[in-house]
């Protein structure tokens, strides 16, 4: 079970961590991975939206989200032009504080939402199948809490996934 980054105790928000930690070990389906992402990872960083990202052949399908606008549920993208791929790509997490600024961020496609600053984190352990991603209107500073806290999302749902065996596409 993954080990939580600091202690839940000291804040009512990271408790909602160690729920998503019990729920998703319990969790018998995609599906219900992607349910619980979707339903408690926005409360646990106070993020403006959430995504869930499955890798698909060479593309990136945005499975789901929870937002304050819509943003790019159901649609897929090329692994190589995104952040979610980069991220999965590259296995490693991209903490970004202003969008416009990050080279890595396909801006036209950005300028159309309210994402102004994000973390997108890879799921999985050697190849990763997923990424998860948190995002803000108005924050240019990111805490270490939080992109630890969204790291401890993704190895969650890794483990959760490799449990299950839940086929990525």
């Amino acid at each position: 079970m993954v080990e939580l980054p600091f202690d839940c105790e000291s804040n009512p928000r990271w408790r909602l961590l160690e729920a998503a930690r019990d729920q998703l070990a319990a969790a018998s389906s995609l599906e219900e991975v992607i349910g619980i992402v979707r339903a408690s990872a926005r409360h646990v960083v106070s993020a403006d939206g959430v995504t869930f990202v499955l890798r698909d052949g060479n593309n990136c399908h945005y499975v789901d989200e929870d937002a304050i606008a819509p943003l790019w549920k159901g649609q897929k993208f090329p692994m190589s032009s995104c952040i979610s791929g980069w991220a999965m790509i590259n296995n490693q997490t991209a903490v970004i504080p202003d969008v416009f600024a990050d080279p890595r961020i396909p801006h036209d496609v950005y300028r159309q939402t309210f994402v102004k600053s994000m973390v997108m984190a890879p799921v999985g352990l050697a190849t990763p199948v997923a990424a998860i991603g948190a995002y803000w209107r108005d924050k240019p500073v990111i805490s270490e809490r939080e992109t630890a806290a969204v790291e401890a999302i993704a190895a969650m749902v890794g483990e959760a996934m490799a449990r299950g065996k839940f086929a990525a596409a």
